[in-house]
């Protein structure tokens, strides 16, 4: 969610810090800010809204300055207005915040027993009058710093500046990521490398309680005892060029159409296609001893690990199963001796999949996590850690991440099942093959745009969408109503086919478009069976299948979309080309914001 960017510069600090705050609107947010120093005074401008916004407040009122501090806010505790924007500032310090300051209560009315008086309604501001009040008790930045970082309870990383040094930045993490980059001369802070890259491929990762003292000469670290640590610089991959959408009118479009080269580049890392096997990366995992799987995710991710429950279970033989991870702590899990937990997020940084995972190892779990992001904390944490191979993926709702993700599980699957004893050499050889296959039959299944593309144009007049599917397709109606919700914003939702006699069916009538993801399986018939109940109630029945699956459905389904045949075990992966298209199509019928809509933020780095 809220990107931070700090720099200690030799030249105007303020465009530098606006265009790496363009390489983090992936995450979400609804104003942003800048503070520099100009003369030693701390001097800021805000803005409610799009970057684009603080940019014309900049044209306006420059802001001079080779120190500063920037911000993109996603709104916790206050409305989303200039006044709540970061910077928040004092007259000694400037402050921006990613996270939550969970007793800002208790400190606010602390503080303002001795006299602080607050402008805004942000949990932020106690920060800044906490250091404040610091440094009126005498304290120096570096220990004012360290006795408020103490008294802060939640996740949070934060970054300080301080009036009249234009060469010290101050910034601390707990639960929220925050990383230091190394230039010649130059000292930077931001929310991950993605943001640095312009700047430096020189990136040290703070670690959880670190607080760094960042000065043109380098970076002093201490750990939460405030002893000076070294952690190691790494060099990273995050590409330099800021990413653009190519030929494509949205992040989101070129992202699916990403989809068969990113899952191809994953896919290499995991099959040994001359020996048609599966060869997994890293520490290995001795499937043969794991009693259960926990898998453990959020949004999308979390259907992919529902989708991976059929997986481990069938081709592995290996007891599984998922959870919510803002669900998954409190529902107090009983989690077996010998066990492994699989974390899955595409940023590696989701707060509650985050806490998931410590709570997890707390408990004595083997942790191994697939995640897009090899730097990030989740991915420092585990035992074992299966990248996948998307890029950056900027458009808020996950399309080639998703896939990628399944790529990975199943072939963590394939291995386990291996590993196990359930599938045979020939059985692994055979899903390798069809999985090797999947990036090819997915740019099939995009050639069906326009047929998608056609039919959203009716679905942006329903109010309501329900999606259905039995087996491995029920998680995919669960994902096709998942996309139509986050950006059409039209109310959906995902049934097993099964169920929908089970009440659901009583929303069915003749102004309610009913999306069907039904490959020619083993299921197919019953599908089509639940299919007919909803026909004969006048729903409307847009069916997602194979040719056969097409023949034999009847000539009384609405509208038809027509996937490649693929082996059913890997049919989510091509069948989640056109609920994405689908849902990308009616969101533009729609007029809404695709890659950015309301309410979200690609990154969930609070609970």
């Amino acid at each position: 969610m809220c990107g931070i960017v700090g720099i200690i510069g030799h030249e105007d600090a303020a465009p530098l810090i606006v265009e790496a705050l363009k390489r983090l609107e992936y995450r979400g947010y609804d104003s942003a800010g800048v503070a520099t120093l100009h003369d030693g005074q701390i001097d800021r401008r805000r803005a409610p809204g799009k970057l684009r916004n603080l940019s014309a407040v900049l044209a306006r009122e420059p802001l001079p300055g080779i120190i500063g501090i920037g911000h993109t806010r996603w709104a916790t505790h206050g409305a989303a207005t200039e006044n709540n924007a970061h910077p928040h500032a004092s007259d000694r310090v400037a402050v921006v915040h990613n996270g939550i300051i969970e007793n800002f209560r208790e400190l606010r009315e602390e503080l303002t027993a001795k006299g602080h008086v607050f402008l805004t309604e942000t949990d932020t501001e106690v920060t800044v009058h906490l250091v404040t009040d610091n440094l009126r008790a005498g304290m120096d930045p570096v220990a004012a710093a360290q006795a408020a970082v103490k008294r802060f309870e939640g996740a949070f990383a934060l970054v300080i500046m301080f009036r009249g040094d234009e060469d010290l930045l101050i910034g601390a993490r707990r639960g929220s990521p925050l990383a230091v980059g190394h230039g010649d001369g130059e000292m930077y802070f931001g929310s991950d490398a993605f943001a640095l890259a312009p700047f430096t491929n020189r990136v040290t990762y703070l670690e959880e309680g670190d607080l760094a003292v960042l000065r043109r000469s380098g970076a002093t670290i201490y750990d939460s005892a405030d002893r000076i640590v070294t952690r190691p610089v790494a060099i990273t991959q995050a590409g330099a060029a800021l990413v653009d959408k190519g030929n494509h009118r949205h992040f989101m479009a070129k992202e699916i159409y990403e989809q068969p080269e990113v899952l191809g580049h994953t896919l290499v890392a995991y099959v040994n296609a001359v020996n048609e096997s599966i060869a997994l990366p890293g520490p290995a995992i001795d499937w043969k001893s794991v009693s259960r799987l926990t898998m453990v995710a959020c949004g999308t991710s979390s259907i992919a690990t529902n989708i991976a429950q059929y997986w481990f279970e069938q081709l592995a033989r290996l007891p599984s199963g998922t959870d919510i991870a803002s669900e998954f702590r409190y529902r107090d899990a009983v989690l077996t001796k010998g066990g492994l937990s699989l974390f899955v997020s595409q940023s590696g940084e989701t707060a509650d999949t985050l806490a998931a995972l410590k709570h997890a190892r707390a408990e004595g779990q083997i942790i191994a996590s697939v995640v897009n992001v090899a730097e990030s904390s989740m991915a420092r944490e585990s035992d074992a850690v299966f990248p996948t191979h998307a890029g950056p993926e900027i458009g808020v709702a996950s399309t080639k991440a998703f896939t990628c993700q399944l790529g990975v599980l199943a072939s963590l699957a394939i291995a386990a099942g291996r590993d196990r004893g359930a599938l045979s050499r020939e059985a692994e050889a055979r899903l390798t093959r069809r999985l090797l296959e999947v990036p090819r039959l997915i740019g099939e299944a995009l050639k069906q745009e326009a047929v998608i593309a056609a039919i959203a144009q009716e679905i942006a007049k329903a109010r309501d969408v329900l999606f259905m599917g039995r087996g491995l397709a029920y998680p995919v109606a669960m994902e096709g109503a998942l996309k139509l919700k986050e950006i059409s914003y039209i109310h959906a939702e995902g049934y097993a086919a099964g169920e929908l006699k089970h009440g659901p069916i009583a929303l069915i009538d003749e102004n309610v478009p009913v999306v069907v993801i039904a490959p020619h399986d083993a299921l197919f018939e019953k599908t089509v069976s639940n299919m007919q109940e909803v026909m004969a109630r006048g729903g409307k029945v847009v069916l997602i299948s194979d040719r056969k699956g097409h023949e034999l459905a009847g000539d009384k389904v609405w509208m038809r979309i027509e996937v490649p045949q693929c082996d059913p075990v890997f049919a989510p992966l091509v069948c989640a080309v056109p609920v994405q298209l689908l849902a990308y199509y009616t969101a533009l019928a729609k007029g809404t914001d695709v890659d950015q809509p309301r309410n979200l933020a690609k990154s969930v780095t609070v609970e």
